[in-house]
């Protein structure tokens, strides 16, 4: 396999994220169904729309606020919304510093103005590093371009601003969806089924790995 770029999702092939672990901690305030409005697989256009800018970050909490009936703090939204959040086990810092070395190697996350400096502050504090879009040749979050995964545009952004052919570029993703979003943009995509492995697997097995 002929790859010259690389681009990485991030929750779920870098950081370890509990979808689960925020619907426990809405349901434990008393609100049971936070996880029929957000999961992995499926969400409400709310947080589709916190995902790509259109909403503030006050505004997506007055929204969860509406949604769940509840008087919440901004505080408590704050915790709950990141309580999903792990972290980045060493292991993986040691083969994103060996997939740069040997490729354009990029970031490419649906993420939100909320969890951004919340996985910035964890990765600072557990592992020292206080520049993490530092790691990549580039890193593209959603919330700042206005586009979300799976829409081919942002793919054909991220390429457009590498100069980089989408022939000789391979996305990693443990979201089907996402997947075949960037193979509709004309890149090359493999699913990351974490069920199976995890991404230090994936590479290796696709000869990524020196």
């Amino acid at each position: 396999m002929i790859v010259d770029t690389l681009i990485l999702d991030l929750g779920g092939v870098l950081i370890d994220v509990d979808y689960s672990a925020s619907a426990r901690y809405f349901r434990a305030l008393g609100h049971p169904d936070f996880d029929t409005l957000y999961s992995k697989a499926k969400q409400t256009d709310l947080f589709d729309r916190f995902e790509t800018g259109e909403l503030s970050p006050q505004g997506f909490r007055d929204e969860v606020r509406n949604l769940l009936g509840t008087q919440l703090s901004d505080a408590q939204i704050d915790a709950g919304w990141n309580a999903m959040l792990g972290s980045i086990p060493q292991e993986r810092i040691a083969v994103i510093e060996e997939l740069k070395a040997h490729h354009r190697l990029l970031l490419l996350s649906n993420t939100n103005a909320i969890h951004v400096p919340a996985f910035e502050a964890i990765i600072a504090r557990n592992l020292g590093i206080t520049d993490f879009k530092g790691l990549f040749h580039g890193a593209y979050y959603s919330c700042e371009l206005g586009m979300r995964k799976p829409d081919t545009s942002i793919f054909q952004h991220v390429i457009a601003a590498n100069g980089a052919d989408p022939a000789r570029t391979l996305f990693i993703d443990d979201s089907m969806q996402h997947v075949e979003g960037a193979r509709r943009a004309g890149l090359r995509a493999e699913h990351l089924e974490l069920e199976k492995e995890d991404v230090i697997g994936l590479v290796a097995r696709l000869g990524l790995l020196t």
